[in-house]
């Protein structure tokens, strides 16, 4: 690995069980020369023509009455009424203010506010009532709460399987902020056993700072997903990133090849869309045909399951990745 940060070995992934203990003060790699922003306008392979009607609006409904969040809304999520048609969501817990100040994301930051003791139960009233057989739970990063949310993520999955148990079976996905340094956090979660563990790296070690801020450490991220396997081996785990952000191709090849050797089973690639002025400039459109080969190299390098396009976002087709994969023995 030509990057410092990504040859930095993970003691999450040892025997000892144990997360890496991080120097957030270090000094970033060098990075090549930058290319200025590209143009705001889209380009064809980024314009969609958004169907009227569907089954968006009594999704919507249904969320605004149970008092739910999810990231469709909240990160703004261009697949939004696609997946609300078809009576699918990515429920968003523990609040919609977080404590990072990502350069990417559209998710408010601030001052959070309690948890509310009845939201699992909100959350599996909404996955009944839609008939889901894939629930996925995300969250904000709360970095105030002891835990950092990860005993009211275990309550979420129990809800769900609970709500679920007279019904058709359920998968259950859930999309994780990083827990750092909340021992043990990911043991308290992963005691509910949900099918698919997912944490998104999002980019590559030499961008980490300035896309995830100075809290997030790619070698912690890496240990996290590790150790989640370590917890529960039959657990599917995976991992995402937004391209466009100035990554070369060498250096995801390299992320590819970390997340493989900390054995993540699914990867999604994306297009980093600007959310909001004040986010991170897209530094490039990556066109489709490059996905589909980032796409068909990954597959060949030995990740279980890959969705890789202009339109992949880490839960855009969630069911089917995790049917296909949770399948494979």
């Amino acid at each position: 690995m030509s990057d410092e940060a990504a040859s930095t070995p993970c003691a999450g992934s040892g025997a000892a069980g144990l997360l890496p203990i991080v120097t957030l003060d270090a000094p970033a790699p060098s990075a090549p020369q930058a290319l200025p922003p590209v143009a705001r306008r889209l380009p064809p392979w980024l314009r969609r023509n958004l169907e009227p009607g569907g089954g968006h609006g009594e999704t919507a409904h249904l969320i605004a009455e149970l008092g739910l969040e999810t990231v469709c809304s909240s990160a703004k999520c261009p697949n939004r009424l696609e997946c609300w048609s078809a009576r699918t969501a990515t429920f968003m817990i523990l609040g919609n203010v977080c404590t990072r100040p990502c350069g990417f994301c559209s998710v408010p930051k601030g001052k959070t506010e309690p948890l509310e003791a009845d939201e699992p139960a909100r959350v599996a009233e909404a996955a009944r009532r839609l008939g889901l057989r894939h629930v996925v739970i995300t969250s904000v990063t709360r970095d105030d709460l002891p835990d950092g949310g990860a005993d009211h993520f275990r309550r979420t999955v129990e809800a769900i399987r609970g709500g679920a148990a007279a019904a058709a079976p359920v998968t259950i996905e859930v999309l994780v902020p990083d827990f750092i340094g909340k021992e043990g956090a990911l043991e308290r979660l992963m005691a509910a056993r949900p099918d698919v563990f997912n944490h998104n790296t999002e980019t590559v070690p030499r961008l980490y700072r300035t896309v995830r801020g100075r809290k997030s450490h790619y070698p912690w991220t890496l240990a996290l997903l590790a150790r989640a396997k370590e917890i529960m081996p039959e657990v599917r785990t995976k991992s995402g990133l937004m391209l466009g952000l100035g990554e070369s191709r060498d250096e995801l090849l390299d992320v590819f090849a970390d997340l493989l050797d900390h054995g993540v089973d699914f990867l999604t690639l994306g297009q980093y869309l600007q959310p909001t002025a004040d986010s991170l400039p897209v530094e490039r459109y990556v066109p489709p045909e490059e996905f589909d080969e980032l796409g068909r190299l990954a597959r060949s390098m030995g990740f279980r399951r890959v969705a890789s396009g202009p339109f992949v976002r880490s839960s855009y087709h969630a069911r089917d990745m995790a049917d296909d994969g949770l399948m494979v023995g």
